[in-house]
């Protein structure tokens, strides 16, 4: 008679037999002892699930949240043009649904960042799920009289996906190292731009197949409740520290951690490149489709929209553009970075700044063919955002490597929080406050709306390539770091195995 780790006993198995137990070790046929019993239909339940709570599959898990949380993100986005005919709100207004969004989200980030290197992280990351499904699901039935509401509503939601984004990509650092991890966290924040670009697929086909724009708000709830049911059966809860094979204990305080982040030069110009990412993004996002909405008024192909329900070809379009660019950026810049560190050590923010540096130029030229051909527009549009995208993995990896596992989701939350406050919490209200300033200049008209709005957005290629510049800075500092943190990790290990003797 054989047994499991449970105790229970393993029917068709005699006492000559090997068992393979659960951690994947040999154990010999055990005698009948009387102390064994028939296994409980609720503990072999409890055995399976413990043999589906692989690393893989809880990477695979979280990497399905992170796609819903920037699906439901920009699925706004997707109809903005309906919400701004129902509401009759200028650019600058309809600017402000994102601008409350990230500014609700970055305040919420360090908060969560504290929580998450104390507590249990799979239990906030599905509260926050469950939280921002529920508002947004809410906010579809808001009418036209308030809209105030539903600007607040974007907030609430801001809330509740921060948890998401400050706390699980320190999961998957705990759960694997070196190029593993990079993979990991490549095929992470691929759901960024695949995320992004389905929020636009979704909010456009929802609203054509309902005919009613507020259906759009109606499908990712599902799917959000779905994905923190999954994280809270599925994930595990790996210790802090245990991928790196030193089972660290939290020593430091809050602000110690804070200020060993201030001195900490890689991750502190990371950070502000991330900023000048999460600006360019954030802008390009909420204002592409309707700049192009409006090019083609001017091209004379298309008309303004006039009924209830506009045309949502070009969010369409630049939804799927978005979710192949994500998915050639973060691949071709994983194999990048890759094949790079066979050549230098610095490659990680080296590739980040040339691809930086070389999407400013293409995002530039949107705006110049932008008046005579669509066609060229989405060209340049193609090739900026691949390059763009390339870096937003490397980035989280380069966090990995300079900052110690316990000040991770610390560090996570307050790049987070840096990036939007000075990226994308302004980018898409300044746009449309500097679009509506163009306008009141001169004389209003179709025309004019569109280079108004194309002027505004200029603005971007210049945010980029003084992102281009941080990286630059961060790889001059990056080997010193990321020498400190090994540092760090060695003495923490020898101070934690003295302490077992």
């Amino acid at each position: 008679m054989c047994v499991d780790r449970d105790g229970c006993e393993i029917e068709g198995c005699s006492s000559s037999d090997e068992v393979r137990t659960l951690s994947g070790s040999m154990s010999p046929g055990l005698k009948s002892n009387p102390d064994l019993h028939p296994c409980k239909p609720g503990q072999k339940f409890r055995a399976a699930l413990l043999r589906c709570r692989t690393p893989a599959a809880a990477a695979g898990i979280l990497s399905f949240g992170n796609v819903l949380n920037y699906m439901d993100r920009y699925t706004v986005a997707g109809v903005l043009l309906d919400i701004q005919r129902h509401y009759d709100k200028s650019d600058s207004a309809i600017g402000l649904l994102q601008t409350v969004f990230i500014c609700s989200f970055m305040v919420a980030a360090p908060i969560f960042g504290y929580l998450g290197d104390r507590f249990n992280r799979k239990v906030i990351l599905s509260c926050g799920i469950f939280f921002w499904s529920i508002v947004t699901l809410l906010s579809s039935f808001i009418s036209k009289e308030y809209y105030w509401l539903f600007v607040l509503s974007r907030g609430l939601v801001g809330i509740g996906e921060s948890s998401y984004s400050s706390i699980s990509p320190t999961i998957i650092g705990d759960l694997f190292t070196n190029n593993s991890r990079t993979m990991m966290l490549s095929v992470f924040y691929l759901a960024i731009p695949l995320g992004s670009g389905l929020g636009y697929i979704l909010g456009s086909s929802a609203k054509v197949a309902a005919g009613d724009w507020h259906w759009a708000l109606r499908v990712s709830p599902v799917l959000g409740i779905t994905a923190g049911s999954l994280i809270l059966v599925f994930v595990p809860e790996p210790k802090r520290g245990s991928a790196d094979q030193i089972g660290v204990r939290r020593s430091t305080s809050w602000f110690c951690d804070m200020k060993a982040l201030a001195k900490n030069r890689s991750y502190v110009f990371s950070s502000l490149a991330s900023a000048a990412v999460s600006f360019a993004t954030g802008a390009f996002g909420m204002w592409i489709p309707l700049y192009l909405a409006r090019a083609q008024v001017v091209q004379k192909t298309a008309e303004a929209c006039t009924k209830e329900i506009c045309s949502s070809t070009d969010s369409l379009i630049f939804g799927a553009i978005t979710c192949v660019t994500g998915l050639l950026g973060v691949v071709i810049g994983a194999a990048t970075t890759r094949l790079c560190r066979k050549k230098t050590e610095r490659a990680d923010p080296l590739v980040c700044a040339v691809s930086m540096l070389g999407s400013a130029i293409f995002i530039c030229l949107i705006f110049v063919v932008a008046k005579k051909s669509i066609v060229g527009a989405y060209v340049c549009i193609f090739i900026g955002e691949t390059l763009l995208f390339l870096n937003w993995a490397i980035t989280a990896d380069i966090l990995m490597f300079v900052v110690i596992p316990t000040r991770r989701a610390t560090a996570v939350a307050f790049q987070s929080f840096t990036s939007h406050l000075l990226g994308d919490a302004g980018s898409p209200y300044l746009i449309g406050l500097i679009s509506d300033a163009l306008q009141q200049s001169y004389a209003t008209s179709a025309l004019w709306r569109f280079l108004s709005l194309g002027y505004a957005l200029m603005l971007c290629p210049f945010i980029i390539v003084l992102g281009g510049m941080f990286f630059l800075a961060t790889a001059l500092f990056f080997l010193d770091d990321r020498e400190k943190a090994e540092k760090q990790l060695s003495q923490s290990a020898r101070t934690l195995s003295s302490v077992k003797v």
